[in-house]
């Protein structure tokens, strides 16, 4: 029995069901919120939630929390859209995780950012939360559509892509991000990456096996039965049929009728 079925197993009533659906409703709420606020109280009221180190070190612990709750599009449309996105997504992965692992994977990212924040000063993005989310249900549900605008049809594994590409731009566009980038996804490559290198190996053993079986194989043009009389093979007329003299010499069907008396 792995670790994590252990730990569900003892620990799994205290996990929050729909925690996912909890962080995209609190969001749209700090955007309502702020939307309401004139510009100095909104800026204010951003600070107040923003993981600050210095300020978390000064007893603010809230804000170890607070920081996902900050909108990352403050146009109230897309907002809504992102919000139903999101919960959508959350009962996806519950669905297939239950709430335990869910609650892991969140708290787990949550871990490994505050760390990195508190440590090396890096920005904590609340985008890299909800990424890693998507990655996980296109991981689960790749197949899975949505529609574009409401129109266009497309699978969530290409969604996941495109994500990771602008991503991985960013990246080369600030190598200085690499590291927390990488602390930002930890969550999805502890979940997935042992899976991943393990399939990948799986399909390397299948590819040397037949590579191996391929290699065995005669070379075309190579014959098993050849008539003694007409010289013919299975390759000449593959309805052949072949028959063993008592000499050990074989002989055609063909061959063989026109010798028997009639």
């Amino acid at each position: 029995m792995s670790i994590i079925p252990k730990l569900e197993s003892k620990f799994g009533r205290f996990a929050i069901h729909g925690l996912v659906q909890i962080i995209a409703g609190f969001q749209l709420l700090v955007l309502v919120i702020i939307m309401v606020m004139n510009k100095d109280g909104a800026a204010a009221y951003l600070q107040f939630l923003e993981l600050n180190p210095e300020r978390v070190l000064h007893g603010e612990v809230w804000r170890l929390v607070t920081h996902i709750f900050i909108p990352r599009n403050f146009s109230l449309i897309w907002a809504l859209i992102g919000t139903m996105f999101m919960m959508w997504i959350g009962r996806g992965i519950e669905g297939a995780w239950g709430a335990f692992r869910v609650n892991l994977y969140i708290f787990g990212w949550m871990f490994a950012v505050t760390l990195g924040t508190l440590l090396f000063g890096w920005p904590a993005q609340g985008l890299f939360l909800y990424q890693t989310l998507l990655f996980a249900f296109a991981t689960l549900f790749p197949d899975e559509e949505i529609y574009i605008y409401f129109v266009l049809p497309i699978k969530m594994k290409w969604v996941a892509a495109i994500s990771a590409g602008l991503t991985i731009l960013m990246v080369i566009g600030n190598p200085g991000l690499i590291l927390p980038v990488l602390v930002g996804h930890l969550n999805f490559l502890i979940a997935f990456g042992p899976g991943f290198i393990s399939e990948r190996a799986r399909m390397a053993q299948v590819a040397s096996r037949r590579s191996r079986f391929d290699s065995a194989k005669a070379p075309e043009g190579t014959f098993f039965h050849q008539c003694s009389v007409c010289k013919k093979t299975e390759l000449d007329d593959s309805h052949l049929d072949f028959r063993v003299l008592d000499s050990g010499e074989e002989i055609c069907t063909v061959c063989r009728a026109k010798q028997i008396p009639g």
